[in-house]
């Protein structure tokens, strides 16, 4: 009989479908953590939790019982997942179940902070009574930026006009179309809404690309007076920035409800005037804690006792042999995905991918989430084979599938064309041998390129000397060029291509030296995983 551990306080709905469920037995455990934490998982066949427990490697080590992990919200940062991964435990969260609360709990703190709500309490509490000091500013008629529009930037945006306020969005995967249909003016980058803005809330996971996205230039570049609220993610507010901002009274307020290293109970922000702080609330209503629980424990019954996978984060609902037949070119479907998100850098409106050659016989729905899910994972949290073509949906990006068996230049091959913002880009990949990645063609120049770690794409004339203009700037900052590929569109002396792998990441400055040679038109540095690396999802 399959047993279930609820590691953390669940909301009593979500315990009532536990006591429903036949054939099923589960524990209330909460507060582990340790040896403890990893005695009481090996006893169990799966786990819920909310964001109270830490789910390490070493809380998992030797497990040879667990089967699942879910998590009553989205993040799951509080779980390992790539020690997860390894063991077979599927990871799944509840993507829906918060996004109103989340969406209003933002609207709370923007309007609390506009109008001194906080201050003007604690001032009446202190038997004063001070209208003067505690005057505000209304919503109508103000500028919201809005920095990601998924689920919850699109519910504040939609909250947000109902109030009178004009809404500029930035979202790198929300195509034009969606973006009219929302009511949004859309901006190609997060400065070039800075300035006009009364208003700005950020609704992104934290990632590389999203961290310090607020810093001290972009405080600078914002209206005098401007307020800022985050109920995303810490850290993608710089908070020393932040502080700097409110100190030269540039700020007009700024409101948190979460931070770089929760729990937290000490910040120089807490201490200064127009600021307004929570501790991480979001989701903390009695109807986001019910939904998120009830879902929760729907996951993880269905997934005991039928095997049914959905809203996974680290795993793909597929059988082994299937997997791992296609496992070398989900790989190169991801790469290209990845790629081309790089490559094109603006927002995306149709994707189109054609698979050729003995791959077009197979189950090429996983080479389209796979391709998915590398063209969104800069942007999206826990971007998967399970959740990416949905996330590109909602941005409105049209996918579009083709395959042809018919016989090829290579025994199989993957192309992919992306368009939006006035612009296209495609590329090609196919599989050497059993599992070496490449890139054969890219817009349309054949070329033979490793699609792995640090590329370095550039477009010149093919004229004498520009290899060697490249590669003496590369060497000036000690930046190594591990392989090379070529390729023209005809004669010499015309259109050509170059793709380099480093050894290492490539500063700025010399990206932006390379394109001062007459001979180069454009140059672009692309990160791709290392080779032989898979997401988890496909390991």
């Amino acid at each position: 009989m399959p047993r279930i551990i609820v590691l953390d306080d669940l909301a009593a709905e979500g315990l009532a479908l536990l006591d429903a469920a036949e054939g099923i037995e589960y524990e209330i455990r909460t507060k582990l953590k340790g040896e403890e934490l990893k005695s009481a998982l090996a006893e169990f066949d799966g786990a819920v939790c909310r964001s109270g427990v830490k789910i390490t490697p070493e809380s998992l080590e030797g497990n040879k019982r667990l089967r699942a992990i879910v998590r009553a919200g989205v993040g799951t940062d509080n779980i390992d997942k790539q020690a997860a991964s390894r063991l077979g435990i599927v990871v799944m969260n509840t993507p829906t179940g918060n996004t109103i609360s989340t969406a209003e709990h933002a609207m709370a703190l923007m309007l609390g902070l506009s109008r001194n709500l906080a201050p003007a309490h604690a001032s009446l509490m202190a038997e004063k009574w001070d209208r003067k000091k505690f005057q505000g500013s209304q919503l109508s008629g103000k500028t919201l930026g809005v920095v990601g529009l998924g689920r919850i930037g699109q519910e504040v945006a939609f909250r947000a006009k109902a109030f009178g306020m004009d809404v500029v969005g930035f979202d790198p995967f929300l195509s034009q179309e969606r973006a009219e249909e929302l009511g949004i003016r859309k901006v190609d980058l997060v400065d070039d809404m800075l300035p006009e803005i009364d208003y700005l809330t950020v609704h992104t996971p934290l990632t590389p690309e999203t961290k310090g996205l607020i810093g001290p230039d972009q405080v600078k570049l914002l209206k005098k007076g401007a307020r800022l609220v985050n109920c995303a993610r810490g850290g993608i507010y710089d908070e020393a920035a932040l502080v700097a901002g409110l100190e030269s009274g540039h700020l007009g307020g700024v409101a948190l409800d979460v931070y770089d290293s929760e729990p937290c109970t000490d910040s120089p922000l807490f201490k200064m005037d127009n600021v307004l702080c929570t501790p991480h609330l979001g989701a903390s209503t009695e109807e986001a804690q019910i939904g998120v629980a009830v879902e929760a424990v729907e996951l993880c019954i269905n997934y005991l006792n039928t095997g049914e996978i959905r809203s996974a984060v680290n795993t793909i609902s597929m059988d082994p042999q299937t997997l791992k037949s296609l496992r070398s070119y989900a790989d190169v479907a991801h790469r290209l995905g990845l790629l081309l998100s790089q490559w094109h850098g603006g927002a995306i409106a149709k994707c189109e991918l054609e698979f050729n050659g003995e791959i077009a016989d197979k189950d090429t729905r996983l080479l389209t989430s796979a391709f998915c899910a590398g063209l969104i994972e800069n942007y999206s949290e826990d971007a998967n084979v399970i959740n990416a073509e949905l996330l590109c949906h909602e941005r409105g990006i049209e996918i579009v599938r083709t395959s042809n068996s018919g016989p090829g230049t290579f025994s199989s091959i993957i192309s992919a064309t992306v368009s939006g913002d006035g612009k296209s880009h495609n590329a090609s990949g196919t599989v050497f041998g059993k599992d070496m990645p490449r890139l054969v063609k890219l817009g349309e120049y054949r070329t033979e390129a490793y699609m792995d770690g640090n590329l370095l794409i550039f477009t010149h004339r093919d004229v004498p000397g520009i290899i060697g203009y490249v590669g003496n700037v590369l060497a000036e900052d000690k930046v190594n060029i591990a392989q090379m590929a070529v390729g023209r569109e005809s004669d010499a002396g015309g259109p050509a291509i170059g793709v380099l792998n480093l050894d290492a990441t490539a500063p700025e400055s010399a990206i932006v030296k390379i394109v001062e040679n007459d001979g180069i038109e454009s140059s672009k540095q692309i990160a791709l995983p290392p080779a032989g690396e898979l997401p988890d999802w496909l390991g």
